[in-house]
């Protein structure tokens, strides 16, 4: 009796031991995975930090997830009085789009972020914290054409002089550079994007800046223009489109995407745009010919969906990048395109009302900011009532779910909770733009 009352006991020890170690993996493996029920467990990262501030000596520091310690309404830390006062007389320099409306503060938060985050030599991080803290052509573009559209053209050519002198010789750009600009900090592919990004924010800062500046900005990128625009055209192949490369997913690719070929279009009809404005006709023609391979292989491969990979109706941010402020209104704001914008909006949205970057992204419930400032921008480049509306509640929802030092974080859990890293510059950078085109209207 004894010996069965002994085994007995040890079979229900066993049993709660695998209950326990049971609990324990559920806890730790189950953050971002399906259980076996199909029921989505959600993610539960926390916020790394609340911004990025600048010290007394103008040296990044942190700011933990409270946001305490800010001088009122700047990135300088408490006590930084000169520092505070230095972002102050920058941020009256240039102008703060949303001016008047319910996003004003946003946008002055926004720019302070930027200029927060742009280094010296024109490098630009992408966020405050870890792997983050590299300088993406992609987000530089943006940041650079968000500078531009505000009135601070000086640094938005600061940024583009960055990514020029970074640029390989062939024209091909890093999927990310160190700070200083001696190379990339790994071996990640190149990403063909940045390319069509560089050549885009160049087309930009050109006609954003004052008229008497415009010779001389043109000179003084010669060099990106070119190299860029050669390695936009080579990139093509006999379908019109550019090999597999990766993207803003920024994950390996054996399938061209949308999110590839619709930057590369932007930038060599910039680049077009750019030879004109120098009276360079073999450089118009070039670029011109090349643009149109492209958009023709664009129609044949993503048409009518616009989905991120060639007949596929699983659509991702990138439709944005074919409407306007990336493609002219003229050849972009096609019926087609803001269809399948708005069709990506019910693919991706998340439980906390963000977006995810497409429709085959994880489903643990976690909303991006970029690319939910992506499809607002796209949105609001229309003349629609609908597109205009979906804009400002996409807006709203971005206002709503800062930091609380009002900086983007990178991500929204699906309470509502911000996540990751901040502040976000692409983020940033997008909602600047949207506001302009708002403003425009």
């Amino acid at each position: 009796m004894n010996v069965r009352r002994r085994a007995g006991e040890r079979r229900r020890w066993r049993r709660q031991l695998a209950l326990l170690v049971s609990a324990a993996l559920v806890a730790t493996l189950g953050v971002a995975a399906t259980n076996h029920l199909g029921r989505t467990a959600y993610s539960d990262k926390p916020l790394y930090l609340a911004t990025m501030a600048r010290d007394a000596a103008g040296n990044l520091t942190r700011v933990e997830p409270d946001g305490a310690g800010l001088e009122p309404g700047t990135r300088a830390v408490a006590g930084a009085t000169a520092e505070a006062a230095a972002q102050r007389t920058w941020l009256a320099s240039g102008e703060v789009p949303g001016a008047g409306t319910r996003w004003q503060g946003m946008a002055r938060d926004a720019l302070l972020d930027l200029h927060t985050m742009t280094l010296e030599d024109g490098a630009v991080l992408a966020a405050g914290s870890g792997p983050w803290r590299y300088a993406w052509p992609r987000d530089g573009a943006f940041v650079a054409v968000a500078y531009a559209r505000t009135g601070h053209v000086g640094d938005a050519r600061r940024v583009l002089a960055f990514y020029q002198r970074a640029q390989a010789a062939d024209g091909t750009v890093q999927a990310r550079y160190l700070p200083d600009g001696s190379g990339p900090p790994d071996d990640r592919t190149p990403q063909t994007d940045g390319v069509g990004w560089l050549l885009w924010a160049l087309g930009e800062t050109v006609d954003a800046a004052p008229a008497a500046q415009r010779a001389a900005v043109l000179a003084q990128f010669q060099p990106l223009l070119d190299r860029g625009t050669n390695a936009a055209v080579r990139a093509l192949g006999a379908t019109g489109l550019p090999a597999p490369s990766p993207d803003y997913w920024e994950k390996r690719e054996d399938t061209v995407t949308l999110g590839t070929a619709a930057p590369l279009l932007a930038g060599l009809r910039a680049a077009t745009h750019l030879y004109g404005l120098l009276g360079d006709a073999d450089g118009v023609q070039a670029a011109g010919s090349a643009a149109q391979r492209l958009s023709a292989g664009i129609d044949a491969g993503f048409a009518p969906s616009y989905g991120r990979y060639p007949g596929s109706s699983g659509r991702d941010a990138a439709v944005a990048f074919l409407l306007p402020p990336f493609q002219p209104d003229a050849a972009s704001d096609d019926g087609d395109v803001r269809a399948a914008l708005r069709a990506a909006v019910g693919q991706m949205e998340r439980p906390a009302g963000g977006l995810a970057p497409g429709a085959h992204w994880a489903e643990d419930g976690v909303s991006w900011t970029p690319e939910t400032a992506l499809v607002a921008l796209g949105a609001a480049s229309g003349t629609d009532a609908a597109g205009r509306g979906l804009a400002t509640r996409l807006l709203d929802w971005l206002d709503q779910h800062r930091t609380p030092a009002g900086s983007f974080p990178e991500k929204v859990l699906h309470d509502g909770s911000p996540a990751g890293t901040a502040p976000l510059v692409w983020t940033s950078a997008t909602v600047l733009l949207t506001l302009v085109t708002l403003d425009a209207r």
